[in-house]
């Protein structure tokens, strides 16, 4: 792991952004809440705070950090048959949170997939990506 000892601490956030594309009828079932495994939205919610708060453990040379706070938005897009994950980690620390925040937006994605495979194999996750970073050294980066 690099060594973070002598920077600073400060406030740092990182938000992340992903999709997944799927069949019509997979994405009735989500907005309906008559998924098979249940609630598909809120369980991919827990699962994206969850994978947050473990992203030390998943990614060999990331620190573990302290999370401040996690959210972790989807919002369904019936024009693409998509369902769109904005996640938003928080720390005040000496290393940012983008790691946190990118996995927090997989792993509710694949979560997602993991519920709805059943009925649709052909699900896509697409555009994972960081949105912005601000705090550290490097300051405030946007997405173009």
């Amino acid at each position: 792991m690099v060594d973070v000892g002598a920077k600073n601490e400060t406030a740092r956030t990182a938000r992340a952004a992903g999709s997944i594309f799927m069949k019509p009828e997979t994405l009735a079932l989500i907005r309906d809440g008559s998924a098979k495994k249940g609630d598909v939205l809120g369980i991919a919610r827990i699962a994206a705070i969850q994978a947050a708060k473990r992203t030390g453990d998943l990614i060999p040379l990331c620190h573990p950090i302290a999370l401040t706070r996690v959210t972790a938005d989807f919002s369904i897009d019936e024009a693409h048959s998509a369902v769109h994950c904005a996640v938003t980690a928080e720390c005040f620390g000496r290393t940012g949170v983008e790691m946190e925040a990118l996995t927090s937006a997989s792993v509710g994605l694949l979560t997602i997939y993991d519920m709805c495979k059943a009925v649709d194999r052909g699900m896509r996750i697409d555009n994972v990506r960081l949105i912005e970073k601000k705090g550290g050294k490097s300051g405030h980066w946007t997405a173009e």
